[in-house]
């Protein structure tokens, strides 16, 4: 047995996976409640959310402001996954790699400069700017 498994790991390993996930559904089917009929109960036609009834929509409307700074925290930590594959070698790679790795940090506080600047990193409502009044022509100028 021990030396199928060298020669085909992945195939011993969807063995003991297809083998684990029988178990696992032959005992909730073996130990699991059922309810049929008029024990059943009205409880068990609605799905349950931590054991309270739902109450309204489950539909919610979210702002965009929300999937934007979603988006721009995924990108930096995508590039932040960068630096860390970078630390190890950056000994070996020596000044040619440290000069790269410093212009890819300085394009990212560009692009975090660029967002802060433009409100991509804003929440909540913005305030309305009202305009000034203008008054008329001041009393006493003597326009004539």
């Amino acid at each position: 047995m021990s030396e199928f498994c060298t020669q085909h790991p992945l195939l011993s390993y969807t063995i003991a996976i297809v083998i684990l996930l029988s178990a696992m559904l032959a005992l909730g089917a073996a130990t699991g409640m059922r309810r049929v009929g008029a024990a059943r109960g009205r409880s068990m036609d609605v799905p349950f959310e931590s054991g309270m009834l739902p109450v309204g929509s489950a539909h919610l409307r979210v702002p965009i402001h929300y999937y934007l700074v979603a988006m721009v925290f995924v990108i930096f930590d995508v590039e932040s996954v960068f630096l860390f594959a970078w630390a190890p070698v950056s000994v070996a790679a020596g000044w040619r790699g440290y000069c790269a790795v410093l212009v890819f940090i300085l394009f990212l506080f560009g692009a975090l400069a660029y967002l802060w600047r433009w409100g991509g990193l804003d929440w909540g409502p913005k305030p309305r700017r009202i305009a000034p009044r203008h008054a008329g022509p001041a009393a006493g100028t003597g326009a004539v």
